[in-house]
Parts: structure tokens; sequence; C-alpha cells
């Protein structure tokens, strides 16, 4: 008899613990959501988050708060995330650098498909390759030959191991045969304050930080990783042009939630990004910075989470060509 209560009592417990669940996942959002972004304030990705959560945030009628959780290349964002409740209260805004840093840090025993769940993109955005106003530089193939006959030697900031900048400078240096120490900061924003002061010659960064500084004159821009040049940018050529045509790296930008968030809370999150980069002010401001906002089947976050699990692949080969490594 006793059994039987035991068991009835278990069973009810259960009934109300999914009926709960079930209601929070209604009612989501209730409360304030907090979107991590493992880099330092002043950078691309920095910059997007901040643009993304508030149009999230007017999409939900509820506050998306950008928290800056910095180090190792956003290594620690990445383990706070995994430690995360799965409810969709706790987001993580990255890019391709998120798919390195298991790569980077194979001791953390994180992995990019089996710790998130893929939420949806948001932009796709042009590398460009930029330098200082004091570095005397004019374009990329005087550049390059000054480096190849050892006239230049440059240094190359990016925001941290493992961060697309790392990526993009380790495989542009790669690509055109010339070498050039890499610098690492903590985020892309303190790079290029040394940038525009000339403590460090070189950049390759995304469009959405380079574009305004170089319109400012604040730094030169030599060239865009684009089959084409941008309309946003004329001026500039593409790598191709410069004598690098292998180089042509687009960087996504999305949103991952912990992984066993439930579909319901991810849909309505998806849902809600369909809307904020629909918003008018959203696209304006992302054309204005030669971003592209990808089509509804491309943000999906069932096409999201092919894309990681493409790109950890992918990235796990030419990370071991072109000896990427976290220092």
């Amino acid at each position: 008899m006793k059994r039987r209560i035991v068991s009835a009592l278990a069973g009810i417990a259960l009934c109300l613990g999914a009926g709960q669940a079930a209601v929070a996942q209604e009612s989501f959002p209730s409360k304030s959501v907090t979107i991590m972004v493992g880099v330092a304030p002043g950078g691309s990705l920095d910059a997007l988050a901040r643009l993304i959560a508030s149009e999230l945030g007017k999409a939900t009628k509820t506050t998306f708060v950008v928290e800056n959780v910095t180090g190792a290349g956003g290594l620690l964002a990445f383990q706070r995330l995994s430690r995360s409740a799965p409810d969709g209260y706790t987001l993580m805004f990255s890019n391709q650098s998120m798919v390195l840093i298991p790569l980077l840090y194979p001791k953390a025993g994180l992995d990019i498909v089996k710790d998130t769940t893929a939420v949806g993109t948001v932009a796709n955005v042009p590398m460009v390759l930029s330098v200082s106003n004091q570095s005397g530089i004019q374009d990329l193939p005087s550049m390059l030959a000054g480096m190849r006959s050892g006239e230049l030697k440059l240094n190359f900031g990016s925001g941290g191991p493992g961060t697309t900048a790392h990526l993009a400078e380790a495989m542009f240096l790669q690509m055109a045969g010339v070498h050039a120490e890499l610098v690492q900061y903590r985020g892309s924003g303190p790079a290029i304050t040394d940038l525009m002061g000339g403590t460090i010659q070189s950049v390759l960064d995304q469009t959405v930080t380079m574009l305004p500084l170089h319109r400012g004159k604040q730094i030169k821009a030599i060239a865009v990783a684009s089959k084409e040049r941008l309309p946003q940018m004329p001026d500039v050529p593409t790598f191709a042009e410069g004598g690098v045509p292998q180089f042509d790296l687009q960087i996504w930008n999305g949103l991952v939630a912990p992984k066993g968030t439930p579909k319901a809370v991810v849909d309505k999150l998806a849902q809600a990004l369909t809307e904020a980069v629909q918003s008018p002010d959203f696209r304006a401001r992302i054309d204005s910075l030669a971003a592209q906002i990808p089509s509804a089947e491309e943000r999906s976050p069932e096409t999201f989470a092919r894309v990681l699990q493409r790109d950890q692949k992918q990235f796990a080969e030419l990370a071991r060509q072109i000896g990427l490594q976290a220092r």
C-alpha cells in the first residue's frame, strides 16, 4: 500500500514538474536575458551583439543585456555557457572563433556541437585588412613587396587566440607567403586602439569595426574579402586585386544557447531574431556596415546547427595546416 502511495506521489510530482516547465516555456521570456560576448567592448562582435540585443528587446518587450566575459579568446564565456541552465535566459553571441576554442584548448573538454543549441545567425560580415596611418603603407601590393624583401617587419593585432582576426591573419600570412608577428589582445577593441595609435601596424577584422574608422581616416583599409568592391567602401580594393585572390573569408555571427534548451524556447528566440533582423533600423545599420543579413532558411536553428557541424570539421584541418595555437 505504501509503495502505491509513494508511486502515486512520484507520478504527481513528475506531472507537476512537467506542467511547470511547460508553463515556463510558454511564458518565455518572462525576465531579462543575458547575452554573453567573449571579448572586450569596442570590437566587431561586441558592436553586433549590442545591436541585436536592442532589437531582440523590442521584439520581445524584454530586456536583453550584453555581458562581456573576456579571457582566452572566448573560452571563459564558452565555459560559463556550458554550465548555464538550459532555459534560454543565458545565451552567447559569437562567430567562427567559437568553433576554434575547443581546438585551441582541448583540455577544456568543450565541443561546439555537443555543448550548444543553435539559435540562429544574425549577420555575415566580410573581413578587411587595415593599416595604421603612421605605417606609411598605401596598398596591399606594396605591403607584400616590403614584407617579402624584409624591408617591412609588421605586427598584426587580433582580439586574442582563436578569434576570427587571429584565424584570418594566420590564414592571410600563409596564403600570401609572408611573415609577421601576431600580437594578441583581450578583444579587437584594444587591438584597434593600438592600431589607431600606431603601436601596431595592421589588423584584419570585420567591416563592422573597420569601415567607420576608415571613413573617419583614423586608419587606412587596403583590402576587403569580397568578390567585388563594396559599395560602402568603393575606394578599397579586394584581396584579389591586391594579389591574394585565395583569401575570401566571410564571418558568420550568431546566437547559441546551452545544450538541452527546449525546442519551444529556441523557436521563440528564433522568431524574435527574425523580427529583430527585419527591423528597418537594424537593416539600415547592417547595410551601412557592409554586413549581410542571412535569408530565413540560412538563419534558422536547423541550418545554423549544420553550419556548426561543418565548421567544426573544416576548421580542425585548417588549424592544423596553419599551425594555429593559443599563446
